[in-house]
């Protein structure tokens, strides 16, 4: 499995930063297995796999290879009660040919059943409050009696799973999503961020009612403005009514490639950068294992988490003295492996110091055919461009830094 950087609570951004930090939204920690969200330990990275959860095999390998680079919870689908028994299974034969991975059971569509059998194996249980609870459509606004009846159902239907959890220990995420608000939230407050707040908080205060406050909140939209809008409100209301849940961010239904990952980070990135937020999902119409390093992307370069290399390398110019994309392409290679380390490559003399000053190695043009490499600020050899990769690596080692790939 990737080594990651041991769960320690941290209120700041980065201990590399110099000189800005990212405040985090306070938030109470919420375990999860043995992984923490919230409390100001780093943002926890999930997905979700997309196997049918009947096939035990199939789930477990799905499961197994998400967690082995890095995934820290893992989500599964749990349609029926057939699927729900079918998590014992695949629980315990992770602990028999694996090790604990901390589970969460997806349940939807008056899933009061499925939910409580499932809570007995997972470590947290996700509901989406527009479909967990089914009401007929209206063609009229509702009455305020009408309203609250409807309320008094959804207690009634989510109390059992409420105290199971409770009980247990176990978390539970109340999961808003735009394209699913429940009738008489769309009539009341139109199809709106506002109605997705007013749903979650509606869930928030039952589990509140019952004593059981292991919960973490999320109000993924397909459209990232709305996304957006959401948290930041259900940040607003939480801090106005004093509670203090972590928030899973995430840009629902985002598509594939490119444009897929570009819209993830548009609606993830700016919430981290304003302290909201507390663990993070892309969902990418791929294979799940290709979320995790647009996750850990997004939070290195936030300077949230540090799990590779940072690259500092401009863009090139006519000043650029070497082939700079194919130089990268070679540093990055030899170099990808040491988790922690910063590595600037600059093409020439005019702003590679000053724009690298905070790597702690620099691969520099300073002259046709030659390289300068820096530790930090310092100079330290100048050598042929042809031995630039090698002289570098060999710096490294001097430094005790270098480990073997």
């Amino acid at each position: 499995m990737q080594t990651l950087p041991t769960p320690t609570p941290a209120n700041t951004a980065s201990s590399q930063s110099t000189d800005t930090t990212i405040n985090r939204r306070k938030t109470r920690p919420v375990k999860v297995g043995n992984v923490i969200i919230g409390g100001g330990y780093p943002v926890v990275v999930q997905s979700m796999i997309n196997e049918d959860t009947l096939d035990i095999d199939g789930s477990v390998a799905g499961i197994r290879r998400l967690h082995e680079i890095g995934c820290e919870i893992v989500r599964v689908t749990v349609p029926s009660m057939a699927h729900a028994k079918a998590l014992a299974e695949i629980k315990q034969k992770l602990l028999q040919t694996y090790q604990p991975v901390p589970l969460v059971a997806d349940v939807h569509h008056n899933g009061m059943k499925i939910a409580l059998e499932v809570a007995k194996h997972v470590d947290k249980v996700r509901i989406n409050p527009g479909l967990y609870v089914f009401e007929k459509p209206k063609s009229t606004e509702y009455t305020q009696g009408e309203f609250d009846e409807i309320g008094d159902k959804i207690r009634e239907t989510l109390e059992p799973l409420v105290v199971s959890l409770r009980d247990q220990g176990k978390a539970m995420r109340i999961g808003v999503n735009h394209g699913s608000l429940a009738e008489r939230m769309l009539f009341t407050y139109g199809d709106t961020p506002e109605g997705m707040v007013e749903s979650a908080l509606e869930f928030i205060r039952i589990c509140e009612s019952l004593d059981f406050r292991n919960i973490v909140i999320s109000m993924k939209a397909s459209r990232v403005p709305v996304m957006l809008a959401a948290y930041r409100l259900m940040a607003q209301r939480m801090d106005q009514l004093g509670m203090d849940y972590p928030l899973h961010l995430g840009v629902t239904e985002a598509g594939d490639g490119e444009y897929g990952r570009i819209k993830s980070t548009a609606g993830i990135a700016p919430l981290l950068a304003d302290g909201i937020g507390d663990t993070i999902r892309v969902s990418l119409t791929e294979a799940p294992e290709k979320e995790i390093p647009v996750c850990y992307s997004i939070l290195q370069a936030l300077g949230l988490r540090k799990t590779m290399v940072e690259y500092v390398a401009c863009p090139s110019c006519g000043r650029t003295l070497f082939n700079l994309e194919e130089v990268l392409h070679h540093v990055r290679e030899a170099t990808k492996h040491l988790t922690g380390l910063d590595i600037a490559v600059m093409g020439c003399i005019v702003n590679g110091p000053g724009e690298m000053a905070d790597a702690d190695y620099g691969y520099v043009g300073k002259q046709p055919g030659y390289i300068s490499l820096y530790r930090g600020r310092e100079e330290i050899k100048k050598v042929p461009e042809t031995q630039g990769v090698a002289e570098l690596i060999n710096l490294i080692k001097a430094d005790e830094r270098w480990v073997d790939p």
